[in-house]
């Protein structure tokens, strides 16, 4: 659906770049409500899942909250507390550094691994979100994006 029909805009757009950046953040917060959807079944934020895929790549590293944030989406938030909530749900555990007292690690937990396992075969049932255009589009995009980003 056009994006003028979705927000019920009657007036055109400025120009294109303004209406480019408008269905960005609409899209944006379209696609996070299907996400939030999903993980809400799962009692995780997108941002806690965001921090379990992070150290499910570093696994079996441990991964400091400084790296954390670094490789989040999300850069506004708090990785130290979406790190304390995974940890009261058994999801990860922080350790204190051997080589350096001063500095925690984060591990993911097998209770963390299991739950990406099953989100992991549920995202891919609901790939079907981007069933409306293809691979090349897909590919097109990826890299329009990657541009725009500069």
């Amino acid at each position: 659906m056009r994006l003028e029909d979705e927000i019920k805009q009657k007036a055109p757009f400025r120009d294109e770049y303004t209406k480019l950046a408008v269905n960005i953040l609409y899209t944006h917060g379209w696609f996070n409500n299907i996400q939030s959807n999903i993980l809400k079944e799962y009692l995780i934020t997108g941002s806690q899942y965001n921090i379990l895929r992070i150290l499910r790549g570093q696994h079996p590293n441990p991964a400091s909250i400084s790296l954390l944030k670094d490789r989040m989406l999300d850069k506004m938030s708090d990785a130290s507390r979406l790190v304390d909530r995974l940890i009261t749900k058994e999801l990860v555990e922080r350790k204190i550094c051997p080589n350096d007292r001063r500095k925690v690690e984060v591990l993911i937990t097998p209770k963390g691994l299991e739950l990406l396992n099953k989100l992991d075969k549920i995202e891919k049932e609901n790939i079907n979100t981007f069933n409306k255009i293809t691979v090349e589009e897909a590919k097109t995009l990826n890299n329009l994006l990657d541009k725009m980003r500069g």
